[in-house]
């Protein structure tokens, strides 16, 4: 690959005007993987934080402020735990950038298009395939 294709990071803006040949160069997946890896750091930060409050032990006899502490608690980990599946999207997605299947529908083959990719970039299918996806589900119960 061409060092001079990835030295400058496209605007989003620059992202979305460009032309159809365009869809994943070199440069559009470089700011794609800056915008996932900038997510990531991000998301491990806050959960390095939730850690260390998590770890300061908050004791207070009254039962009602202690299960109120609880339910804090509970609610930061349920957070986390839907940070860290986001985190393994975004590991997924990094992978995909790297074999060259990233923006690439999973389902079709098609391109998963730039809005949709700035708006979830750890998309796997197009907006017609995740449409048809989720109606299977509904179909089915779950």
């Amino acid at each position: 690959m061409n060092a001079s294709a990835t030295d400058t990071l496209p605007s989003e803006t620059e992202i979305r005007q460009a032309p159809p040949d365009d869809y994943m160069s070199a440069r559009q997946l470089a700011f794609f993987r800056a915008r996932l890896i900038h997510e990531r750091d991000t998301l491990l930060e806050s959960a390095h934080r939730t850690t260390l409050h998590l770890q300061e032990f908050e004791s207070t006899p009254d039962p009602s402020d202690r299960a109120s502490l609880e339910e804090d608690h509970t609610l930061e980990l349920r957070v986390r735990d839907r940070e860290r599946k986001l985190l393994h999207k975004i590991d997924e997605a990094l992978v995909r950038i790297d074999n060259g299947s990233y923006g690439w529908c999973e389902d079709t083959g098609e391109p998963i298009g730039i809005p949709r990719l700035l708006a979830r970039p750890t998309a796997t299918l197009s907006v017609e395939a995740q449409e048809i996806h989720e109606a299977r589900r509904k179909m089915q119960g779950g």
